[in-house]
């Protein structure tokens, strides 16, 4: 049914309704028209005046990542991989053109076929497949690449890996208790892909590297991914957020300045969560000659991250098959005790442990909240997965904690999402069939719309303006949901072409007098998957400017009712539709 159809159906239930509905879009309809005489052109316009559409930039920027431009890295230091960092161009030095798609484009596998396989001429880099051919990461097979789950510190394969993983670890991975990980130097993402048999939610990151887009390879496959880096600032997620992190040789110098990057390992985890690392130096005894690199480096190496371990509380629970875990403590009890004998580490003092965005890291360990018990867990234990979604978070339901959301409010918002969903899910009949994976929700709040969408094969990546009048992304990750801090006044770490579905909910409302609301829409295009949609829900005022600007950029835009049951909601939708150019 199409969506003016399905609007009929919905408009014509009472008449009554029918009134109310009928004079809203007389109204907005007008209004539509008044603002085509009225309203201009945003400053620095990126379509001409002679033909009202936005122009498309050279084929030289068909991969272009806005803030991690090669060209814009090289003004900084590469010290500490600083230059790796998100650096966004100057107003002035923004892109006032779109992003066309590669020469020979086609439309991705359906998942779960694009697990392993991806169009070569949707990523026609081959330096990744020459470099890493012997250790089978990714193979060129005629146009397709193939992903067969190899890695530099996977011999026998991921599945292998992740097989040797699981009798490590005190828990099953089966257990339910894991659910949302951090894979650092993430490659193509297989150790994320493979997790997911388990329902285990992977935030795979890594930077733009001399390989070629890695990250650009796993969002591709249809995979959790976006650009990030250990350098300076501190990763865009909140504190206590995942339950395990993961290294897998991923080149991060672990022990330099005093632990930094451990440190904030430490404070993304949560209470009782484990840190994974293989590849050097675990197990250097046996591995030195096969590096390559001179033992007594490695044994001091391993020295070294056993006593940044302690200082941190962590406890080593397992080493064995290449591999060691060690667990953060459920709480800093035992851990305040040991540290008025020990010179370092210090705890932080200052600054909130939820700040992600644009923060500096700091050479300390944030105190987890206190409990009265040595066993009670800090900020509260979490269910098992799958109940962990529809449970109200610790964060909500402390009454104790002045900060804490309203559980009412909570409530609510979970029941509207899920009547919301619903009423996507009769207009995209294809949420089902898994032509959308890549999923990104731009104003996340609680995180209700990707606890609804959970029941379709998609993973959404939630979005938290990082100066929203709430932080909410603590309370997304303790439902075992996976997202990130962003401004929206500049564009995502990202590549083009990522997602298959992009939420707006709110999101022009919230920065339509903070930066140029045309820039945002040119930024979602970029990250739009060619034949991708677009649900924008906001006021019908912001809706009628925000129309203007995606006439002219060749998007198909369809209004469409905010509420399915008929009954008066001053949010509006329009619905887009991203076709090939």
């Amino acid at each position: 049914m199409s969506p003016q159809n399905l609007t009929s159906k919905f408009i014509t239930k009472t008449p009554f309704v029918n009134i109310i509905l009928f004079t809203t879009f007389l109204i907005f309809s007008l209004s539509y028209i008044i603002s085509s005489f009225f309203f201009t052109s945003p400053p620095h316009s990126l379509f001409s005046s002679k033909t009202s559409t936005f122009h498309f930039c050279t084929p030289n920027y068909t991969n272009h990542c806005p803030c991690h431009d090669p060209k814009i890295q090289k003004r900084f230091k590469n010290t500490n991989h600083f230059r790796k960092e998100r650096h966004c161009p100057n107003n002035n030095e923004r892109l006032k053109c779109l992003i066309p798609i590669p020469k020979g484009y086609k439309t991705p596998f359906h998942w779960p076929k694009s697990k392993e396989n991806a169009w070569f001429s949707n990523v026609p880099f081959t330096k990744l497949v020459k470099y890493k051919k012997t250790q089978n990461w990714v193979r060129l097979e005629g146009e397709r690449l193939v992903f067969p789950g190899g890695g530099t510190s996977f011999p026998d394969g991921v599945k292998g890996y992740v097989h040797a993983l699981n009798k490590v670890l005190p828990l099953p991975l089966e257990s339910g208790l894991i659910r949302t990980v951090l894979d650092v130097g993430c490659g193509v993402a297989s150790f994320g892909a493979y997790l997911m048999d388990y329902e285990i939610l992977t935030m795979s990151i890594a930077p733009s590297d001399e390989h070629e887009a890695q990250v650009q390879f796993a969002l591709e496959r249809g995979l959790p991914a976006m650009l990030g880096v250990l350098s300076t600032h501190r990763l865009p997620f909140p504190s206590r957020s995942f339950d395990m992190a993961h290294c897998s040789r991923c080149l991060v110098p672990w022990t330099a300045n005093d632990g930094l990057y451990l440190r904030e390992i430490d404070r993304i985890l949560r209470p009782g969560g484990y840190w994974v690392l293989s590849g050097p130096p675990i197990n250097w005894r046996v591995n030195h000659e096969a590096w390559q690199i001179d033992p007594k480096v490695l044994e001091k190496e391993q020295n070294m991250l056993e006593e940044l371990a302690k200082q941190l509380c962590w406890e080593k629970v397992a080493e064995g098959e290449q591999i060691a875990v060690w667990q953060k403590p459920k709480n800093h009890i035992s851990c305040i005790q040991k540290s008025k004998t020990l010179i370092s580490p210090k705890f932080c003092n200052s600054s909130d442990p939820d700040n992600g965005w644009y923060t500096k890291m700091t050479a300390c360990i944030f105190p987890l909240p206190e409990v009265k018990d040595v066993h009670e867990v800090s900020g509260g234990a979490l269910e098992k997965w799958p109940i962990r979604l529809n449970t109200p978070p610790p964060r909500v339901r402390d009454e104790n904690n002045n900060d804490a959301f309203a559980l009412k409010t909570y409530i609510e918002d979970t029941r509207t999402w899920k009547k919301r969903v619903s009423y996507y899910g009769a207009m995209l009949k294809s949420l089902s069939s898994g032509k959308y994976r890549n999923v990104m929700d731009m104003n996340a709040g609680f995180g209700g719309f990707a606890a609804a969408m959970v029941k379709y094969p998609v993973w959404v990546m939630n979005v938290v303006p990082f100066d929203a009048k709430s932080n909410t992304l603590g309370v997304i990750y303790e439902r075992g949901l996976i997202g990130t801090y962003m401004d929206w006044c500049e564009p995502f770490s990202t590549y083009p072409r990522t997602y298959d579905l992009i939420h707006a909910h709110g999101i022009f409302s919230m920065y339509i007098n903070r930066c140029d609301i045309t820039d945002i829409l040119v930024e979602m295009h970029r990250i739009l998957r060619p034949q991708g949609t677009v649900i924008i829900r906001d006021n019908k005022d912001v809706i009628v400017k925000v129309k203007e600007i995606i006439d002219k950029i060749r998007w198909k835009g369809t209004l469409v009712a905010g509420d399915q049951n008929g009954t008066f909601d001053p949010q509006v939708i329009l619905l887009v539709h991203h076709d090939n150019e």
